[in-house]
């Protein structure tokens, strides 16, 4: 009984270890998403947000009222060499477009549970420090940021 579960823990391994290698592209910098647009890659829009607050909020403002980096795709794929950035703790927000600038508030104090909710993302490790993150829900047109959770380092994109 022993060899044959050897025998198919050494089978399993074999085919973990034949499995497809990732052989698109791959991001020229590292901790930057790359929107990913068939076999080339769309630099996100990299920015720091300012944050303001107001009654009962904290407001994450970014400057101009769209991003550069653009996508027609309601799923986006993004691929990410990851060095200092944990790809597991990537939140995905929309923006609101006010004043010529993107925000997006969070609710503090007694109101912590009427802020914007982060988007549902998954992570698929690709490579030694190369992974995919992909919206996991349909996105609205509209502007959107890639955020690593408790920072204020944003990757702007927009869902046209």
């Amino acid at each position: 009984m022993a060899p044959r579960i050897l025998l198919c823990i050494l089978a399993a391994a074999g085919w973990l270890s034949s499995a497809d290698k990732y052989e698109g592209p791959k991001p020229p910098k590292p901790d930057v998403p790359f929107l990913l647009h068939a076999t080339s890659l769309v630099e996100t829009e990299a920015v720091q947000a300012r944050e303001e607050n107001r009654k009962n909020e904290t407001i994450f403002v970014v400057s101009g009222a769209s991003s550069p980096a653009r996508t027609p795709l309601a799923e986006p794929i993004f691929i990410i060499e990851a060095k200092q950035i944990v790809p597991d703790r990537m939140e995905l927000y929309r923006f609101e477009v006010k004043n010529g600038n993107r925000e997006v508030s969070m609710a503090t104090g007694k109101r912590k549970g009427g802020g914007p909710r982060s988007l549902h993302l998954m992570v698929t490790p690709l490579d030694n420090h190369l992974y995919k993150i992909e919206a996991n829900e349909q996105l609205e047109n509209g502007e959107y940021g890639l955020t690593p959770s408790g920072d204020n380092r944003v990757f702007c994109f927009q869902v046209y």
